[in-house]
């Protein structure tokens, strides 16, 4: 059966591609990596000659584009033409032989294209419903385990200052127990880039189970932890199982729950604003 489409947000296809990669078909991958690979071509490739070229029949082209959420192949096409019309131009990698500037230059773009696709993977009443349910949160709890257990640490200190009762852990024994005693009006958060971080997922099962409201940020779109979640905000970052907790994930997390926090912030008002006020007399003397 044909999934339905899914609208691609202008800019977002390769990191959209790259978001459900994990739940396409052996066959179907193939085709996804020539894209991501070489987007600029397949604009100009029939469904044949793009079929040749990954190895694949035809029908798998066409089960690739309704797989990954278009209508049929020439929306596909049609959609990273028009990625490549607003792009900023290629980072391009970088290299032992490239002069500091440069270096500095290609990291930075590639770290801000990582925030934009971000940007353009955020379903926005997904994101606002997910700052509705923080705000009116009786306790929040943060899971996350590995590079993701620190997101979360980093997470429980800016909920922390703007006064809402919260906290972070990565024990996977911590995280279930933990799970189990949250109820109806509190929040669960589970942060993993992969979205099968079997820990992550059976703790936000857990607090699913007992009425908390779950919200997920994963790289991956069809992932366990979605198939869990209320809410899913998806974030954009390449990164292989060889790079695990790649600064560049982190960013891309951090990004995500800037908004919530902030969004959260204007929630609260004058709350946050006195809760912030109290917080930073707390820690006064930790300085010199």
């Amino acid at each position: 059966m044909k999934r339905k489409a899914r609208r691609i947000p202008r800019g977002g296809a390769l990191a959209w591609i790259r978001s459900v990669y994990a739940s396409l078909a052996p066959a179907e991958q193939k085709v996804a990596d020539f894209c991501l690979r070489e987007p600029e071509r397949v604009v100009y490739m029939s469904v044949t000659e793009l079929a040749d070229a990954c190895g694949v029949g035809e029908s798998t082209v066409i089960r690739f584009a309704h797989a990954v959420g278009f209508s049929g192949y020439q929306e596909l096409k049609l959609t990273l033409a028009t990625d490549a019309a607003l792009a900023p131009g290629a980072e391009g990698r970088v290299s032992p032989r490239d002069p500091m500037d440069v270096f500095v230059d290609k990291m930075t773009r590639f770290n801000v294209r990582v925030l934009e696709d971000t940007a353009h993977l955020l379903d926005l009443r997904q994101l606002e419903a997910a700052i509705d349910a923080l705000t009116q949160a009786r306790r929040i709890e943060f899971y996350g385990v590995g590079a993701s257990g620190y997101t979360a640490l980093d997470a429980k200190y800016k909920f922390l200052r703007i006064g809402k009762a919260c906290d972070a852990l990565s024990d996977s024994h911590l995280q279930a127990m933990s799970a189990a005693n949250l109820r109806e009006g509190d929040v669960a958060v589970g942060i993993s880039h992969s979205g099968s971080t079997q820990d992550t997922v059976k703790s936000v099962t857990i607090a699913k189970e007992h009425g908390a409201t779950v919200i997920c940020i994963t790289g991956a779109a069809r992932s366990p932890i979605t198939r869990v979640a209320d809410i899913t905000l998806l974030t954009s970052s390449v990164e292989s199982p060889l790079e695990g907790g790649a600064l560049r994930t982190k960013i891309a997390q951090i990004h995500v729950l800037d908004l919530l926090y902030t969004g959260v912030s204007m929630r609260l008002d004058t709350q946050a604003q006195e809760a912030i006020e109290r917080t930073a007399r707390a820690v006064l003397d930790k300085l010199y």
